[in-house]
């Protein structure tokens, strides 16, 4: 057989397998009617370019991952690396309420030119097959087809990992719901580009996006084997717009030791734990094809390291209204004291008004929260050859004017403004997950 000949083989093999993958994902097909309702093309299932598969059998590979001891970290939290969470089945999408995992690799695509509605459709039942893989650990296809000349469906880096408790989020950018694709009936009601915020710097390149994936593992090269492999399979109907790899998580679950960020003070102390919280401030109720889903917006913010490590601790202290070692409210002595925001000493503010704290405290803000499940992040050096870090801040919210009403106050007043500059930023409305047998968005399409 011709190379070439191989080659056809290779692709009507992976074309079957797809087809197969995708039938798994919406359900039995038998009835003729449902077949041609949920029947997409095949240009939305198989995206390949000159120089091999985007993407192989989805579905039915279930090889086994080797488990990996349950490790000690840093913060004194035992990983067991075989812990996996499931994709279907749950009311919320996982990657949001789930305690968040130590490293996040988190990309933005735009939809390519010519890319129609059910394109999409095909997009979206098909990453929806692959994190349903990923998420238990296993590959997206074969990594090691069995002729020579056959490029590997799964790119292998996971192959020996376990789920180390990867999630995949997936989120829609206003831009899904413009006149390219007919959607503009189903635009969720408070999905629109955020508005001018004080103290923006943003740069084109890191900000907005047709779609969002966030992908969290306790392992790093599982979280980007899975945005590596999801971008492939989307070749041909989305590229990548911009990306952040975060490490070290900079805001803690219900039963998690709060993290610090790169300055050193503790992140996200008050951030939203209970189930009662997150139905009042996360979670979308009555939404019609939204119900169960929530917002997320993105932020990239760059910190100016090498002043902040300047700074003497009583300033930073008076930055963030916290002390940097325990975490304490200024004035307080434990990490969870209730601030007092109105304590006064010599005639001052314990806490000072305009001290981080202060300005995105809840009660100083009309009773409203935010989710956060942010993570640090660090791209090197910069062209000043200092350090470029900062904080890769992912917010969950069911109402995004909650963020806008914190960011203007804290981007007008904040003291920490004199070392943080936002120069990335973007938002998605977050589907609910599917049912067994369905995908992810699919009420979106009917």
């Amino acid at each position: 057989m011709t190379d070439s000949h191989e080659r056809q083989g290779d692709l009507d093999d992976v074309d079957h397998g797809v087809e197969d993958a995708v039938g798994a994902t919406q359900g039995s097909a038998a009835d003729p009617q449902q077949h041609a309702s949920t029947h997409v093309s095949r240009r939305g299932l198989f995206a390949m370019g000159a120089g091999g598969l985007a993407v192989g059998a989805l579905a039915g590979f279930g090889g086994t991952v080797a488990a990996q001891a349950m490790m000690p970290q840093d913060d004194g939290e035992a990983v067991d690396a075989s812990v996996s969470h499931p994709f279907y089945g749950n009311v919320h999408q996982a990657g949001v309420q789930t305690e968040p995992q130590r490293h996040c690799v988190y990309m933005t695509f735009d939809v390519d030119p010519g890319t129609t509605a059910t394109d999409l459709q095909s997009l979206f039942a098909m990453w929806s097959a692959g994190i349903a893989q990923l998420m238990q650990g296993k590959p997206v296809g074969l990594v090691q087809p069995p002729r020579a000349a056959a490029v590997p469906a799964d790119t292998g880096e996971a192959t020996d990992l376990s789920p180390n408790a990867l999630t995949v989020t997936l989120g829609l950018g206003p831009g899904i719901f413009d006149d390219r694709f007919g959607l503009a009936h189903k635009r969720p009601t408070l999905l629109k580009k955020l508005p001018a915020l004080p103290s923006d710097n943003l740069q084109a390149a890191l900000s907005g996006g047709d779609l969002s994936l966030q992908a969290c593992a306790e392992d790093p090269q599982v979280a980007y084997h899975a945005i590596r492999d999801l971008a492939r399979i989307g070749r041909g109907t989305v590229s990548t717009r911009w990306t952040v790899m975060g490490f070290g998580r900079a805001s803690a679950g219900a039963n998690q030791m709060t993290p610090r960020n790169l300055m050193g003070f503790k992140d996200g102390t008050r951030n939203v734990r209970s189930d009662d919280e997150f139905r009042q401030f996360v979670w979308l109720d009555d939404a019609d094809w939204m119900s169960g889903g929530t917002y997320q917006v993105a932020r990239k913010i760059q910190m100016n390291i090498e002043i902040w490590d300047a700074s003497g601790i009583g300033s930073q202290q008076d930055v963030f209204g916290r002390t940097k070692s325990e975490g304490a409210p200024l004035g307080e002595k434990k990490e969870f004291d209730t601030p007092d925001f109105a304590a006064t000493e010599h005639g001052q503010h314990v806490i000072p008004q305009n001290a981080h704290i202060a300005l995105a405290a809840h009660e100083n803000n009309g009773g409203v929260k935010i989710l956060r499940r942010s993570y640090n992040y660090t791209d090197g050096i910069n062209q000043f050859g200092q350090l470029d870090a900062g904080l890769m801040f992912i917010a969950y919210m069911n109402d995004p004017q909650h963020f806008v009403k914190l960011q203007t106050r804290l981007g007008s007043y904040d003291q920490l403004n004199e070392y943080i500059s936002h120069i990335g930023s973007a938002i998605f409305a977050v589907p609910p997950a599917p049912e067994a047998g369905h995908y992810l968005a699919e009420k979106l399409f009917s």
